[in-house]
């Protein structure tokens, strides 16, 4: 039977800050990295040799920081009382900005000398992108003095959100609850539960809204005042940077999805109609349809039975991965007080090891979100002999494989569905999957994008916030719904986190580039696995349209890749539409 608390001692002995072989590894990490820094500052420009040997140096203190961070977050997550957790702190940018500042002063010639360097050469990819990116950028003294104000400044205005809506409470017949828990409301069955506590969330946020707008508008300031100083007109720049990819790929992506809308709207239009409702909001899509089908919970050894063998009949390696999650005791799913909110999946890459955090209830949704966080997890066991340096996927190929995963399940389910009423009602739940990836992820990234070209003008209120987001929503869903979502800006967090910018595209393109991996590789490929397998590893290693290039021999700077990458949804919604005929 797999136990449904995860075990951290494999990691540091004894599993808590507690541990002597934890204090020891932090106390040993804090001292070399001062002794580095000393070193960096007294690097004379141009020493290629030294310089590599700094930056291999750097290259292991960053894995040790990850191992660290990782372990403090999962007793922080598994526990948020655990105060002594919170307290170990350490920063390696202002080492990380001014050791990459002497790439500046690495000539040409060099630079080819330095890169014709084994252990180098195995890393020129990161290398390059870091010079790359270090010359778009401030002098490296600006950079550093940017992030030094931005820690009570930029990234106060994220931590200020963040202290606001903890803690706010909602009330509904005698019933308090914070923002999370009313908002897991709000996907209820049952549509007077999801209206009250919608319309009780509405008013809480509208009684803060010119906080929020305030907010919101000194970060986007902030995020433009830093991009003027650096020369980037286009608030786009540093995302599509961060994800590694072009312009072209993102507005081909988007023009895909805007030809198979039509087809959302039919699924959008019979749910209405199945839902016998006349008024339709953004929380009724969302929401599962009622069938004949009983609701009982799934035991958490059978979803793990479930996932293993369903990942076995697509991938044994996946499979014997997940098995040995289970068996060692990666994962942290037991449903009890004190826990953290949400889910993920962090590595841990001096131990090779990796941790999954969710709250497993039972539900369909939950086995989901364990094969979504153990794709996770494999993409990091497919990198771990790579160098750490390039193991550093970004957000958008990072969703690939959870959502890769996802797939295998959900398919898996509605084929071997066994009644109607069984496969309306998975049907319904992939598809709901579909209309948040392309409609209201859309919606944000079409919110987002407007609002920071209107903040270069000045200032906007919260009714001109409202007003935005409407028009954003009203675009994304093609104006098939009777009610949205004014207050949308305020409630997402995703809006305020300043470590990534723009943080919607990046899951839609997951998605559908997921599906596209998964229908390739499948029908192209004799060895399937070896095939995804070797995609992964070089997803840290080169701009997305070169990995699509070099493993699925597909442009996905032009529409017809992601076109072909929704026929899956274009299939699962006419068997929808016939099934509820």
């Amino acid at each position: 039977m797999s136990k449904l608390q995860w075990d951290l001692s494999s990691i540091f002995d004894g599993g808590s800050v507690d541990s002597s072989e934890f204090t020891s590894f932090v106390e040993q990490l804090e001292t070399d990295i001062k002794g580095l820094q000393q070193r960096v500052e007294s690097l004379a420009k141009g020493d290629v040799e030294t310089f590599a040997d700094h930056f291999l140096e750097l290259e292991k203190l960053m894995a040790k920081l990850q191992e660290a961070f990782a372990f403090t977050t999962c007793l922080v997550s598994a526990n948020v009382k655990d105060q002594r957790a919170k307290q170990w702190k350490a920063d390696l940018k202002p080492l990380r900005t001014q050791l990459q500042a002497h790439l500046l002063h690495i000539s040409d010639k060099d630079w080819q000398k330095l890169l014709a360097r084994p252990d180098m050469a195995k890393r020129s990819f990161p290398l390059t992108e870091r010079r790359e990116r270090i010359k778009k950028k401030m002098k490296p003294e600006q950079e550093q003095l940017a992030e030094a104000l931005g820690q009570d400044g930029y990234h106060g205005w994220n931590d200020m959100y963040s202290t606001l809506v903890a803690q706010m409470r909602v009330t509904v017949d005698g019933e308090t609850l914070s923002v999370g828990q009313a908002n897991n409301k709000t996907g209820s069955s049952d549509r007077a539960i999801r209206e009250k506590w919608s319309r009780a969330l509405a008013d809480k946020w509208e009684e803060h809204e010119d906080l929020f707008a305030e907010t919101i508008n000194h970060l986007a300031g902030f995020r433009l005042g830093l991009y003027e100083q650096r020369g980037w007109e286009d608030p786009l720049k540093e995302p599509l940077m961060i994800n590694r990819m072009q312009k072209e790929t993102l507005d081909a992506m988007w023009s895909a999805i805007e030809e198979v809308k039509p087809t959302i709207v039919d699924f959008i239009r019979r749910k209405k109609a199945w839902l016998g409702i006349e008024s339709l909001n953004m929380h009724d899509i969302s929401a599962p349809i009622e069938t004949d089908v009983g609701s009982e919970e799934i035991p958490y050894d059978e979803a793990a039975n479930e996932i293993e063998t369903r990942f076995r009949n697509v991938s044994p390696a996946m499979a014997d991965f997940a098995r040995k999650a289970f068996d060692k005791q990666w994962i942290e799913a037991e449903d009890r007080d004190n826990k953290g909110p949400g889910g993920f999946c962090t590595s841990f890459p001096v131990s090779g090891e990796s941790r999954i955090f969710m709250t497993y209830d039972g539900s369909p949704g939950s086995v989901q979100t364990l094969a979504h966080e153990l794709g996770h997890a494999f993409h990091q066991h497919a990198m771990e002999e790579l160098p750490h340096f390039t193991t550093k996927y970004a957000m958008n190929v990072a969703e690939t494989a959870s959502t890769f995963a996802e797939q295998i399940i959900a398919e898996a389910a509605v084929q071997e569905a066994e009644t109607r009423e069984e496969k309306i009602k998975l049907l319904d739940t992939k598809i709901n999957r579909s209309c948040a990836f392309f409609m209201n992820i859309h919606a944000r990234f079409l919110f987002e994008k407007r609002f920071y070209e209107q903040r270069k003008q000045g200032w906007l209120s919260a009714d001109d916030l409202k007003a935005l987001m409407v028009e954003a929503q009203k675009e994304a869903y093609r104006e098939e719904l009777d009610e949205y979502d004014p207050h949308f800006w305020a409630s997402k967090l995703h809006f305020f986190i300043t470590q990534t910018p723009f943080y919607n595209f990046p899951y839609t393109f997951g998605y559908l580039f997921s599906l596209g991996v998964y229908q390739r590789l499948r029908e192209d490929q004799d060895d399937f696995e070896a095939a995804y397998i070797s995609l992964l590893k070089d997803t840290a290693a080169m701009p997305v349209e070169k990995l699509a290039e070099k493993h699925l021999n597909a442009d996905i700077t032009k529409k017809d890749f992601w076109l072909e990458a929704t026929r899956p949804i274009v299939d699962d919604i006419e068997q929808f539409l016939e099934l509820t005929e």
